[in-house]
C-alpha cells in the first residue's frame, strides 16, 4: 500500500509532467491542432491499455466495459478538453491558456449542481465568484491582444474536463482511467475526421510526429498513470491543489526556454484564479481534517 507522503510526491510528479505539454506543443512546426490531437491520442492508447491490463492482472477491457455510459460521456468530454487545450496553447499565450484551464474544478461544481443536483459548499461558491473575476480579466486582456480564439478554446477545454469529471460522478466511478482510454480512442477518430473535413493534412513531418509521440507516451500517459496511483491515498481536495503545479510551471518553462512573457492583465487574472483554487482546496482540506 502506497503511503501518503509517497502519494503526494507521485501527484506532484504528474503535475510536473503535464506542465511540459505546452512547451512541447510550441515545438511543433506546421501541424494543425486536430492532427496533433490524433497522433498524440494514438500514442496514449497502448500505454494506458498496458497499464490498465497490468493493474487488473489480465485483460483491460472488462474494466472499460464497467465504465458504461458514464465512461462514454466522460470520454467525449475529454476529447473537448484535449482538443481545446492544444488549440489554446497554439493560439494564445501559455500563461493565459494555463490559467483558463485551471478554472475546470469550478465549472465542474456548477455542472454538478445543474445536472446532478449536487450541493455546492458556500466556500466553493465564493471561490467560483473569485475565479470568474479572474477569468473575465484574462479574457478581456486577450480580446485586446487579438487572442479571442485561444481564450475560447481554453474555456472549452476547461468545460470539457469539467464534463468529464461530472460524468464520472454521475455513476460514482472512482477510477478515471477506463474513461481516459475511451477519451483517447474517441480523440483519434475525432481528430482525424476534423482534419479531413477542414481539408488539413493528417500526415506530419518526422519531428512533429516525434513530439506528438513523446507527449502521448510520456507526459500525458505518464501523468495520468501517476495521478491515478496517487489519487488512491491523497484526498480529492488536496489532489486539486497538488496537480495545479501544472498551471504554475507551464508558463515558467515557456518563459525559460522560449522567452515568452505574459501580459499584466493575464498575470493579474491568473493570480486571482490561483487564489480561488488555493482558497477552495485549503478550505476542503480543513473540512476533511480529523478533529
Amino acid at each position: 500500500m502506497m503511503r501518503y507522503g509517497t502519494g503526494v510526491g507521485v501527484v506532484l510528479t504528474a503535475g510536473l509532467l503535464w506542465s511540459f505539454q505546452a512547451l512541447m506543443i510550441r515545438q511543433i512546426g506546421n501541424a494543425g491542432p486536430w492532427a496533433v490531437l490524433t497522433w498524440r491520442s494514438l500514442a496514449m492508447v497502448p500505454v494506458l491499455l498496458a497499464f490498465l491490463a497490468w493493474r487488473s492482472g489480465g485483460s483491460p477491457f472488462p474494466a472499460i466495459r464497467r465504465a458504461g455510459m458514464a465512461g462514454v460521456l466522460g470520454g467525449i468530454g475529454l476529447v473537448a478538453a484535449m482538443g481545446g487545450a492544444i488549440l489554446a496553447f497554439q493560439t494564445t499565450t501559455i500563461a493565459n491558456a494555463a490559467f483558463l484551464l485551471a478554472a475546470s474544478p469550478f465549472l465542474a461544481a456548477i455542472l454538478g449542481r445543474v445536472i446532478l443536483k449536487e450541493t455546492v459548499a458556500p466556500r466553493t461558491w465564493g471561490a467560483i465568484a473569485l475565479a470568474m473575476l479572474g477569468i473575465f480579466q484574462m479574457v478581456r486582456d486577450g480580446l485586446a491582444a487579438g487572442a479571442l480564439v485561444g481564450n475560447l478554446a481554453g474555456l472549452i477545454s476547461a468545460l470539457g474536463f469539467a464534463a468529464f469529471s461530472v460524468a464520472l460522478r454521475w455513476r460514482r466511478i472512482e477510477d478515471s482511467l477506463p474513461a481516459s482510454i475511451l477519451g483517447a480512442v474517441f480523440a483519434v477518430f475525432a481528430g482525424a475526421l476534423a482534419t479531413l473535413l477542414l481539408g488539413q493534412p493528417l500526415t506530419l513531418a518526422a519531428p512533429d510526429l516525434l513530439w506528438c509521440a513523446a507527449m502521448g507516451v510520456v507526459t500525458m500517459s505518464g501523468g495520468m498513470i501517476l495521478y491515478t496511483l496517487g489519487s488512491r491515498v491523497v484526498p480529492s481536495a488536496e489532489l486539486t491543489l497538488l496537480s495545479n503545479t501544472e498551471v504554475l510551471l507551464a508558463p515558467f518553462w515557456v518563459w525559460l526556454i522560449m522567452g515568452e512573457t505574459a501580459s499584466m492583465g493575464t498575470l493579474v487574472g491568473g493570480t486571482i484564479v490561483l487564489m480561488a483554487i488555493l482558497y477552495n482546496a485549503f478550505s476542503g482540506m480543513r473540512r476533511l481534517a480529523p478533529v
